[in-house]
């Protein structure tokens, strides 16, 4: 019987001469692997839309735990910003080598909401910086290293907050030494936690203050998830040549 998914190619791998692999994330089912037989082929009628970044609805022959057949694909959505600009591409590509691996820590179906909220939301041309720290500061939850931005950690307060650590704020009175985190950059990264991606209507940081939540966030993935993706080294290297 053949079912229909909704879903995003997150990465394709080439399987013989004319057919792909592709890892497709769905939201009725996850991450499954599909198996696009002929797709290669200039004169298959699914060629173009089995491309990495194809956002649809998928009609497969759904196995689970094994490799599904690809059938037919409606796009829901060209993403046509996105893919015309080597930049925002820079942006997917990395964002869909992270989903991909915090989805195999949590397999919880948020993650597929957060990630095509937005997705969608950067082809309406929102900042791509600062979304791109909103989900990540978002997937920390689903990492089980969430930021707690509440009060300090060792005595309550939640006044003269100098810096976080261990993902929890410390005030002050109970600051011990090390590196200070801004008070603009806790309040951002307070925003960033709590903001629904589907309702921002307006972005607007100065770019100073981006940068220093990019920078927290890039140490902290580094110090507590373990993870390490070439894709956000290239976009690392890409952004500074802008």
């Amino acid at each position: 019987m053949i079912t229909k998914v909704e879903g995003f190619i997150l990465s394709t791998v080439n399987y013989g001469e004319s057919s792909l692999v592709i890892n497709l994330f769905t939201k009725e089912y996850g991450i499954i692997g599909l198996m696009g037989k002929g797709v290669k082929s200039l004169k298959n009628k699914l060629h173009a839309l089995t491309q990495r970044y194809t956002y649809g609805f998928f009609y497969i022959f759904y196995k689970e735990n094994k490799l599904s057949i690809l059938k037919e694909v409606d796009l829901i959505n060209p993403l046509r910003h996105l893919h015309e600009d080597l930049f925002l591409i820079s942006y997917l590509s990395y964002l869909s080598d992270l989903t991909n691996q915090v989805f195999k820590q949590s397999n919880d179906s948020e993650i597929y909401d957060l990630f095509m909220t937005t997705i969608l939301k950067m082809n309406e041309g929102y900042d791509p910086y600062v979304l791109t720290n909103i989900l990540e500061v978002k997937y920390l939850k689903y990492l089980g290293i969430e930021l707690r931005l509440d009060c300090c950690e060792e005595c309550g307060s939640k006044t003269n907050i100098v810096t976080i650590v261990d993902g929890g704020l410390v005030c002050q009175n109970c600051f011990r030494g090390g590196s200070i985190v801004s008070s603009k950059t806790i309040q951002m990264l307070r925003l960033y936690n709590l903001v629904d991606i589907a309702k921002i209507t307006k972005i607007n940081f100065a770019l100073k203050d981006k940068e220093a939540v990019n920078l927290f966030l890039e140490k902290y993935y580094q110090d507590y998830t373990g993870l390490y993706l070439k894709s956000k080294d290239f976009l690392t290297k890409l952004k500074e040549t802008f």
